[in-house]
């Protein structure tokens, strides 16, 4: 059976090939580069093909995993794997998270604690008002509300970015959505994690010279 899926995998295509490694938890883009190198393909292709293949299922992830697994976690046999997962991210929640609120922004943050109070006072009566007057504001109201902070947007980017185990899109990806991040930011956050890290991997592949030859 294994020897079976080796000769399949050995047969596909190189681009193909590289896609579907860089899809994969742990190994990721981190993974898929190197190879993509090793096996002759252009630095612009293979970064090309690794980013879109390890951002495929960040979408996914942020939008269905904690569904998923609240439903395996009924099972006696996922459950291990579900509580791991969750294991996981919880380890990880302080290098990204670092206890900062979602809403905050640089202009609350130079305020002093009594200005920020009576500000937040003020716009909780206006927005109640309008609530009251007409309902249909409430959701868009509470979708202004869930933003990451700069902190939290950085942490997450740069914890993508680094190339290193236990970091990547998944990992990343996974902490947003059990923790409940803003998903439209983490996605965004995540995104610009795995192109940073994609020319991270091209430069060590690669070497300088190599990644700009495309350039010169």
């Amino acid at each position: 059976m294994i020897e079976k899926l080796g000769e399949l995998l050995a047969s596909l295509p190189k681009e193909l090939y590289v896609f579907l490694i860089s899809m994969l938890p742990i190994i990721e883009l981190r993974g898929a580069i190197p190879v993509g190198c090793a096996l002759g393909l252009p630095f612009y292709l293979n970064y090309g093909l690794s980013v879109i293949g390890n951002l495929l299922p960040v979408p996914f992830i942020l939008a269905f995993i904690p569904m998923i697994l609240r439903f395996l976690a009924r099972f006696r046999f996922f459950k291990p794997i579900v509580e791991w997962l969750h294991k996981k991210a919880e380890k990880n929640k302080s290098k990204i998270i670092k206890d900062e609120k979602y809403a905050e922004t640089e202009q609350e943050a130079d305020m002093s604690a009594e200005e920020n109070s009576k500000l937040e006072e003020k716009s909780k009566l206006e927005e109640d008002t309008k609530l009251e007057e007409d309902p249909k504001l409430e959701e868009e109201v509470s979708v202004k509300k869930r933003r990451l902070s700069a902190g939290i947007f950085l942490a997450l980017t740069l914890f993508v970015a680094i190339p290193l185990p236990g970091t990547g899109a998944w990992t990343g990806s996974l902490v947003a959505a059990l923790f409940d991040l803003p998903k439209k930011d983490s996605f965004i956050a995540v995104t610009l994690g795995v192109l940073i890290s994609g020319v991270i991997m091209c430069l060590a592949s690669y070497g300088v010279l190599g990644f700009l030859s495309f350039l010169i």
